[in-house]
């Protein structure tokens, strides 16, 4: 029965000392994880962050390029008729959004599906105003009736695009 002692004795203080290396060992190995998440995860922001910003910055480009007073005016051409024009201002549209498409990786899905809807939003009015001028007439009647359905609009999509994309730009800084 001594011998029981004398090894509890040893026993429970040396299971002790264990216990109290062992949680030592735990937290500073779980300090050392956290801190390599960290320092992971902020090499991944500084890599990722500028591909971001420019997604956004591109994807505001695309929106005022494809923005009526700017396509018009930049694609206006004289002799062109109204048919002709409608090709080339549904092929800018088609080029620019399909050179931006890629760009919705970096943002949500809330703000690319307004960016998507304004794009096709635009073309719809283009689609339209074509079916009001007769296809013989020129390309300065053809922007003319785009520009009074744009203004006939209560709501300008690309305009609202452009201020939520700014918006969640915003919500990262």
């Amino acid at each position: 029965m001594n011998t029981l002692i004398e090894f509890g004795k040893l026993l429970i203080p040396a299971s002790i000392v264990l216990y109290a290396v062992y949680l030592m060992v735990r937290s500073f190995i779980s300090k050392e994880l956290e801190m390599k998440r960290l320092e992971v995860r902020s090499r991944a922001i500084e890599t990722i962050l500028p591909a971001r910003v420019q997604a956004y910055e591109r994807i505001i480009l695309f929106l005022e390029r494809i923005s009526p007073q700017n396509l018009l005016l930049r694609l206006n051409e004289a002799g062109l008729t109204a048919r002709d024009f409608q090709r080339i201002l549904l092929d800018e549209i088609r080029n620019e959004y399909n050179h931006n498409v890629s760009q919705q990786v970096y943002m949500s899905e809330e703000v690319w599906t307004l960016v998507k809807n304004a794009k096709e939003d635009l073309v719809l009015m283009i689609n339209e105003a074509s079916a009001h001028v007769a296809a013989d007439a020129g390309s300065l009647d053809f922007a003319k009736r785009i520009f009074e359905l744009a203004m006939d609009k209560n709501v300008d999509p690309i305009g609202h695009a452009i201020r939520e994309v700014k918006k969640e730009i915003q919500q990262i800084f």
